[in-house]
């Protein structure tokens, strides 16, 4: 697999911003509290708790008090393996983060024209928008000057960020040290912080060890009878590679494949119920509607539960609902979605079922055919898709800090 190429001292200022919450409106989350090593770079949750939740992974509490979250993460928090490929070009469930020309800075994002230049990839663009986003790390409104700044327009609050990780002499030195185009402090911007992140997570969760790719480099031993015959039906008569496909089990395209809809979604300002269309709401295209992006799946078996909003704890679940999505849609239940007890939001939680032309809508457009595959050979589907678990992942290069420079404390 091919990398793009970041440096390590870059890299060491990333791992810092990554675990310190300085990066938040409210200094109470950081990037890690949702993308953590103990639960394979996600949080274990079909929706994640952001701003204003208390913990780590399934464990993670909803707050009390005024502090208590708003509202749950929209869509689940997805793995950060092999990220900095150089093959990736668009990010997000939905794609709304892509490489394009169209607003002249390399790249298609929410900030539109106001995006910064100089940034180095689109890991380094990613990494801005959870910080902007209200309800994942700034915060709310009246709340902290980074949610009024994001209030105002999006890129206003990133300045600001910057200034507080820069003013940190330990940050500002090391971003000296760096960068060489910074020659103080003073110079450090979102960009320079955006870029750091990108280096940390690109070399800090590069996966390509596992007993499959072990096998593809000549080890016929590396897999198991069960895990071939499983590879076999991946690539073969279960069709997984029609979508999962290339150096990184990904064609990254767009499908709808019907999974059981909860949570507030990602509505737009003019939806009239609470609903998640996926892609439709980037392209604009009735075509796109409920698609999401074909997930990576090195290390799937690490970042449970599964699907664009978490719909199955297993495997298996996830596994059997591709071979037959209107089967698993009429299937499912409430009770496999692993959601934080918030009584103030389970009105909301599940309410879309309760819009029979809105599930209809919803049932209808699959786009992947039923497939009718044995027992044995679900098993050995799963199997295979647990041969894809890298061996390094229990010993990254720069693991979890001891400390943080702005000495807030860790998750």
């Amino acid at each position: 697999m091919d990398f793009l190429t970041f440096e390590v001292e870059q890299a060491a200022l990333g791992q810092l911003l990554f675990y310190d919450k300085i990066l938040s409106g409210n200094r109470n989350i950081a990037c890690s509290t949702c993308h953590h090593p103990d639960f394979g770079t996600s949080d274990g949750l079909s929706l994640g708790i952001g701003e204003g939740g208390v913990g780590l992974g399934p464990k993670r509490s909803t707050g009390t008090g005024d502090d208590r979250i708003k509202k749950r993460i929209p869509r689940n928090a997805p793995g950060l393996w092999n990220l900095g490929a150089r093959d990736i070009d668009v990010l997000f469930h939905d794609g709304r983060l892509s490489r394009a020309d169209t607003y002249g800075n390399g790249f298609d994002t929410p900030a539109e024209e106001w995006l910064p230049d100089g940034l180095n990839s689109v890991l380094a663009a990613q990494a801005l928008f959870p910080l902007t986003a209200q309800f994942e790390m700034a915060g709310n409104p009246k709340e902290n000057e980074i949610a009024g700044a994001v209030h105002d327009r999006i890129d206003a609050a990133w300045p600001i960020l910057a200034k507080r990780v820069r003013t940190i002499p330990e940050y500002g030195q090391g971003f000296v040290r760096a960068f060489d185009h910074v020659a103080t402090a003073s110079d450090v911007t979102i960009v320079e912080i955006a870029n750091a992140l990108a280096a940390f997570m690109s070399i800090e969760w590069q996966s390509f060890d596992s007993p499959y790719d072990a096998y593809l480099a000549g080890d016929s031993d590396a897999l198991t009878p069960e895990q071939k015959r499983g590879m076999d039906l991946f690539f073969g008569s279960a069709n997984c590679s029609g979508c999962h496909s290339g150096r990184l089990l990904s064609d990254q395209k767009f499908y709808a494949l019907g999974l059981p809809p909860f949570g507030p979604g990602r509505t737009r300002m003019f939806d009239p119920m609470v609903r998640d269309v996926g892609r439709m709401a980037e392209s604009d295209d009735l075509a796109d509607a409920y698609r999401f992006r074909t997930p990576m799946l090195r290390n799937v078996a690490l970042t449970a539960p599964y699907g664009h909003n978490g719909a199955y704890p297993t495997l298996d679940g996830i596994v059997r609902h591709h071979l037959d999505p209107n089967t698993g849609l009429t299937k499912w239940t409430s009770d496999l979605a692993s959601l934080p007890n918030a009584p103030w939001l389970a009105e909301i939680d599940f309410v879309v079922w309760q819009d029979w032309r809105e599930m209809a809508r919803h049932a209808r457009a699959v786009d992947i055919e039923p497939i009718d595959l044995s027992e044995s050979g679900i098993a050995d589907l799963v199997a295979f898709l647990q041969a894809l678990t890298g061996k390094s992942v229990v010993d990254p290069r720069f693991g979890i800090p001891k400390s943080v420079p702005s000495g807030l404390p860790l998750d």
